[in-house]
């Protein structure tokens, strides 16, 4: 069931050039943005491959017609679990984990720091509150003691900033080699 990273690549490649959300980039331009965040900030390979990968979900989310993506306005589409499956034989939890955690980074963000919601986009306000809202301070202390759970946080951090029109970033076979050398 696992995907290759050739499928990877033909996925962001491909079913990348769907619009991200109500966002005014890609998926696939999110993806590189992200990754390119990453590596800025020195992350090690695992997590910059994370960032690349960390919405797949919403590209294996295929086949919606007009009536189901109307209904997924309503309610989480639960992306952040949709890819695991997908890319648990293919890569180690450095980079499952903080895919798995980047909602909850966003939900714990909320409540550590209360001026995180003002840098948020609307569309991203808007599924912070279809994915159960604010953390509250028991859930935000539960998060922190997760493995990877850092390493989510600062992925959603390149999450919230990756999405400049037009910005120019590395082509994907850049951050698809990485991937490629991670991958078992």
């Amino acid at each position: 069931m696992a995907l290759t990273v050739e499928e990877i690549h033909h996925l962001l490649s491909v079913e990348g050039q769907r619009q991200y959300g109500r966002e005014a980039v890609s998926q696939r331009d999110h993806a590189l943005q992200c990754a390119q965040l990453a590596e800025e900030s020195a992350e090690t390979a695992e997590t910059i491959v994370a960032a690349l990968l960390h919405d797949l979900g919403h590209l294996l989310a295929t086949g919606r017609d007009e009536i189901a993506a109307a209904q997924a306005q309503q309610r989480d589409d639960l992306h952040q679990y949709i890819a695991l499956p997908f890319l648990r034989g293919l890569f180690p939890p450095a980079v499952l984990e903080p895919i798995r955690l980047h909602v909850d980074a966003k939900r714990y963000l909320c409540a550590a720091e209360p001026a995180y919601w003002d840098t948020l986009s609307p569309a991203s306000k808007r599924s912070l509150e279809l994915q159960g809202g604010v953390y509250t301070s028991e859930e935000a202390e539960r998060f922190l003691t997760q493995p990877f759970a850092a390493e989510a946080v600062r992925l959603r951090r390149y999450d919230d900033a990756a999405k400049v029109p037009d910005k120019t970033t590395p082509p994907l076979a850049h951050f698809m080699g990485m991937a490629k050398a991670l991958a078992r």
